[in-house]
């Protein structure tokens, strides 16, 4: 039922009424909780160009609202509507599609990847997390007309999900930063998460390219499904060959060196370089210069405090091996022999599985190794890092009770990371350390 000219189309799409205004379309998708097609009189109230819902909202739309002036679609599944359209949306853009994912790494590698490509491209890219199911139907639809190259983000927490998204977003560069202890608890083992990754590989375009660290032995059964193939990472077709921190980086291209300014030291950003620089090369873009970058909030951003803390907020999530890097580079910013006190506020690493607690035990460990000189910890998990730890500890068991804590033991001049699963909520750490008292 039409009421107003809906020749055009809609030119945006939502899945939250309260967005809706003339000119979007609203998809009311069902939900565990709520099912958003109930919210579908709203958002042409709202003055929406039309709604997707499933046929019960329809019929009650059309009797509700007869004369409504916009477009109401039924679907049996309003999900699979949305995915079809951006599907469909992908094949008329005819943009270059990059695709990211990665055990850990993989936002702020888009992040670099899109650093990269902007000075001579224009880039459509994911924000924050829309990399599922929903996110990255929503983030290609979002993606104007002219855009040359779309880099987004796959995420999956079990098989199969990653074939589903490049199944919609049909992939030109399948991006896989690495394969690590991630999802192990539906998963199972490392062999069975980079077979999950290895979805994307799987679902590239015809001529498509595959770009993989360098001798992951993981992945290797799975390259024959890509016609191109760039590897990344010591030994690899795209590598360091100058690294220093201060200086400017060389990296060998495939034998051609080019030489990029990067405002970062970290050494797992450094690896996500290679990955970004191999990706932008595959679609024709040979980066130089200064590498201007802005990464994703809880990627590790450092906030430096009048009283001469430096905060380091790492807290969007965490796995063995993120967490690991993130201890790494804390040593690395405030190296031995100094006054600066290294400290790690460290919370539950979440969905590992049967080893959950000796993942745990040996981030604990390796943070006494390295030279950690407090620690805390958040969370029931997270307490098998203190048993492991020699030096001065304390525990909490949520994040409200960790803030009052963290701010009675940081000094001045201390580097405190921040670093947990998304669930442990340590931003709130994070907060209570930067915000201004007033």
């Amino acid at each position: 039922m039409a009421g107003h000219d809906t020749a055009a189309g809609p030119e945006r799409v939502t899945i939250d009424s309260r967005q809706a205004a003339p000119g979007s379309l609203f998809v009311g998708l069902p939900g565990t909780q709520v099912d958003g097609g109930k919210f579908a009189s709203d958002a042409l109230t709202a003055g929406a160009w039309g709604v997707i819902v499933a046929p019960e909202h329809a019929e009650n739309l059309r009797a509700l609202q007869p004369t409504s002036a916009g477009v109401v679609l039924a679907a049996e599944q309003p999900l699979v509507a949305l995915q079809r359209l951006a599907a469909a949306w992908r094949r008329e853009l005819g943009a270059q599609v990059i695709a990211v994912t990665g055990s850990t790494g993989k936002t702020t590698t888009k992040d670099i990847l899109v650093s990269l490509l902007s000075p001579t491209r224009r880039v459509a890219s994911t924000r924050a997390n829309f990399n599922t199911e929903i996110g990255v139907p929503l983030e290609i639809l979002s993606a104007p007309q002219d855009t040359n190259v779309l880099v987004l983000e796959h995420a999956m927490r079990g098989s199969g999900q990653i074939a589903e998204l490049a199944a919609i977003s049909e992939p030109d560069v399948a991006v896989i930063v690495n394969v690590g202890p991630v999802h192990l608890e539906l998963l199972g083992t490392l062999e069975a998460v980079a077979a999950a990754k290895a979805e994307l590989i799987e679902g590239l375009r015809e001529g498509g390219t595959a770009v993989v660290p360098a001798h992951e032995p993981l992945l290797a059964q799975f390259l024959h499904s890509a016609q191109h193939v760039i590897t990344f990472g010591p030994g690899g077709d795209v590598q360091f060959r100058r690294s220093d921190v201060g200086e400017p980086v060389e990296i060998d291209l495939a034998g051609r060196v080019i030489e990029l300014e990067v405002p970062f030291s970290q050494a797992h950003l450094r690896a996500n370089l290679l990955a970004a620089v191999a990706a932008a090369s595959a679609v024709g873009v040979i980066p130089s210069g200064r590498v201007e970058v802005a990464f994703s909030p809880g990627r590790g951003q450092r906030t430096e405090l009048p009283d001469g803390i430096t905060v380091i907020d790492d807290c969007y999530n965490a796995n063995p091996m993120s967490m690991r890097a993130a201890l790494d580079d804390l040593v690395a910013t405030a190296p031995p022999g100094g006054s600066a006190r290294r400290v790690a506020v460290l919370g539950d690493m979440l969905e590992l599985g049967p080893d959950e607690r000796a993942f745990h035990i040996e981030a604990g460990r390796h943070a006494d190794e390295i030279g950690i000189d407090l620690l805390m910890t958040v969370g029931r998990l997270a307490e098998a890092m203190g048993e492991a730890f020699n030096g001065e500890s304390y525990r909490a068991a949520t994040a409200a009770e960790a803030v009052p804590l963290v701010r009675e033991l940081v000094k001045p001049g201390d580097v405190v990371l921040v670093k947990g699963s998304r669930g442990v909520g340590l931003e709130a750490v994070c907060f209570a350390l930067t915000a201004d008292p007033d």
